[in-house]
């Protein structure tokens, strides 16, 4: 499993649709703090819209733009003009989804979606995660994680799956609402990549992924992390001296290398945690620790709790093994 596969299997994003919004003229649509493990999304099928944040930053967003908010955080949903008033709002169903329409967009309409003349088509809903196996990955996302088409020309992919989804929902046949549910996933998967690939000079895990010799170090730690790496092993897979490996490493993840192969170990213990009843002897041993009395002094020092009360706090996901 290549690494970026690896993280998102341990983050585990579980997608929920909520609403498509079908909106015209003036609107002003205010979006509430989620809760600790709830990263809201955004996709615009067609049309334009502002998400503004709660710093007053705006973004303005086009068809085939994705925004997430990785923690959670409230903002508005408003038309490009930024109109101090809009037309009422009322949700109705469209047959797959629940459906936010205003009086603008509503000439006509008949309870089918398709009599809507709307300057936003916008499809809205979220990926629910377990913080400690998430971290690694969600932590190190800009809030919002913002992926743009525009001007792009080797997105194909990208485009041919948004459009997957705007046909999904404009026809809503059976199994509709399941097949837009999956392409979320890939949704969230290709933007990933995709912001990996656009902004392979910052720091961070997705920084790391795009850069070949050092994510062959991250492979290894993911694919070993009961090995007592030293520096110098992890520089060999990225074809390094271990100073210039360690210094590389730290521009580009913004951590040393040994903060970041614990955070890979508690990472995969978390996950290891809610989806399995292996001991937390045996889950310290699988990810590197000779005793439980240093797994949990690790594990409290990263995640916060012991390990224990981390399984205790969140059900284990179905599917865990023994």
């Amino acid at each position: 499993m290549d690494t970026l596969s690896r993280l998102i299997d341990l983050a585990r994003p579980q997608a929920s649709l909520d609403l498509r919004c079908l909106l015209s003229g003036g609107f002003d649509i205010d979006h509430a703090p989620m809760e600790a493990g709830v990263a809201p999304f955004h996709l615009v099928l067609d049309g334009a819209c502002v998400i503004e944040t709660v710093d007053g930053a705006q973004r303005q967003l086009q068809a085939g733009d994705f925004v997430l908010f990785p923690r959670g955080a409230a903002h508005r949903v408003r038309d490009i003009k930024r109109s101090a008033a809009g037309a009422p709002v009322t949700v109705a169903h469209d047959g797959m989804l629940p459906l936010r329409h205003n009086d603008a967009a509503r000439a006509g309409y008949a309870g089918d979606a398709a009599t809507l003349h709307a300057d936003l088509d916008l499809l809205c809903g979220r990926f629910v995660y377990a913080a400690g196996s998430a971290a690694l990955l969600l932590d190190a996302l800009p809030d919002p994680l913002h992926v743009s088409l525009g001007g792009a020309h080797a997105l194909t992919a990208l485009q041919t799956l948004i459009a997957l989804m705007r046909g999904e929902a404009e026809r809503r046949q059976p199994g509709a609402l399941a097949i837009v549910t999956a392409l979320s996933h890939a949704l969230f998967a290709m933007a990933l990549r995709v912001h990996g690939e656009r902004n392979a000079d910052s720091a961070g895990v997705l920084a790391l992924l795009t850069d070949a010799r050092l994510g062959a170090s991250v492979q290894a730690m993911l694919d070993a992390p009961e090995r007592a790496w030293t520096i110098a092993e992890l520089g060999e897979h990225a074809a390094m001296s271990r100073a210039t490996y360690a210094r590389h490493f730290n521009e580009r993840a913004g951590v040393t290398v040994m903060d970041f192969l614990t955070r890979i170990r508690m990472t995969i213990a978390c996950d290891l945690l809610l989806r399995t009843q292996r001991s937390a002897a045996e889950i310290g041993e699988t990810v590197g620790y000779q005793s439980e009395a240093a797994f949990g002094k690790a594990f409290a020092q990263s995640v916060g709790t012991t390990p224990g009360r981390y399984r205790r706090r969140a059900p284990a996901p179905d599917g865990s093994d023994s």
